[in-house]
């Protein structure tokens, strides 16, 4: 499908943009976009609420750095970019107006356009599936966005936005964003999981977490490195022996490979199938091991080795 070939074949990975504005100021932030570029990188992906869970932030912060950077660099077309709506407090849900509304929000602060890609980044109950398929279409129609994603609907209601786009003749979003990693498998290889949906709408997938906050840096060895870090809430369901085996076997593969453990656990998602995975870069040097995943081949003996580690989280 055309989504997928907006990705660089040669750099299947999407940057992660929620560090931006966060853990990594303008100037880090500008760096960690040039080097990414120079590299052959083309997909940012942001939210309209990045980082609002952030000491001192209220949200937009991530996309007005992005602004800036399109700005300052006069780039914005080498880019393809992502955001997100519903996910944020200050433009709740997924109204046809507050879409709307949000869409208009999230252009000032990128200062552009157009969307290439815009997530519904959480579900609205309040909304029928005919609603959300109709309100993002009119983006569509509108100009303001090019294609349309959905993030942490289930996979019920995902396929429910589907078909009802199709039976009435409207855009039919073309990308899924699960949480996929090696310590996360349930939601996308399950049986009624997103890779079900992905495979039966031909839908590009680009998971988040993808490195699991950290965690598949091979960084956390033993109990006590979980203790005082930045993430410690969400690297704290890891801090077992489940999470230390899977560690010890992404770092021996790592080993063979001669490669960062993050650059395998990428290549582990794209070995499985996905378009490109989404990870961040507080800082330049550590692009470094993400922009290498793409070229990393790993054998079947090492997919093997990985699954198994991983089966805790299957």
């Amino acid at each position: 499908m055309a989504d997928k070939q907006l990705i660089n074949p040669d750099l299947q990975l999407a940057l992660g943009g929620n560090t931006f504005g966060w853990t990594s100021n303008e100037d880090q932030s500008f760096a960690v976009l040039d080097a990414f570029l120079d590299a052959g990188g083309a997909h940012v992906d942001t939210a309209d609420g990045y980082s609002a869970w952030a000491p001192g932030n209220n949200g937009g912060e991530s996309e007005t750095v992005l602004g800036n950077y399109f700005h300052a660099r006069r780039n914005r077309d080498e880019f393809f970019l992502a955001t997100k709506v519903g996910g944020w407090d200050q433009q709740p849900g997924l109204s046809e107006e507050n879409v709307r509304e949000a869409v208009d929000a999230s252009l000032r602060r990128l200062q552009t356009d157009r969307i290439d890609l815009y997530y519904a980044h959480y579900d609205d109950e309040t909304q029928s599936a005919q609603q959300l398929a109709r309100a993002f279409d009119q983006l569509v129609q509108d100009g303001k966005i090019r294609h349309i994603g959905l993030s942490n609907l289930s996979p019920q209601r995902q396929q429910a936005w589907i078909a009802a786009a199709k039976e009435e003749g409207l855009t039919v979003p073309s990308a899924i964003q699960p949480n996929y990693s090696l310590a996360h498998r349930k939601d996308v290889e399950g049986a009624d999981g997103y890779g079900v949906v992905a495979e039966q709408n031909d839908l590009a997938v680009f998971p988040y977490f993808s490195l699991a906050a950290g965690l598949l840096t091979g960084k956390y060895r033993n109990l006590e490195d979980f203790e005082g870090v930045d993430r410690a809430g969400q690297l704290s369901a890891y801090a077992n022996e489940d999470g230390l085996n899977l560690v010890e076997g992404l770092v021996t593969v790592a080993s063979d490979l001669d490669a960062a453990p993050a650059s395998v656990a990428l290549a582990w998602l794209l070995a499985k199938g996905v378009t490109a995975p989404i990870a961040s870069a507080r800082v330049v040097d550590q692009l470094e091991a993400l922009v290498a995943a793409p070229k990393l081949q790993l054998s079947d003996e090492h997919m093997a080795a990985l699954d198994t580690a991983s089966e805790p989280y299957l």
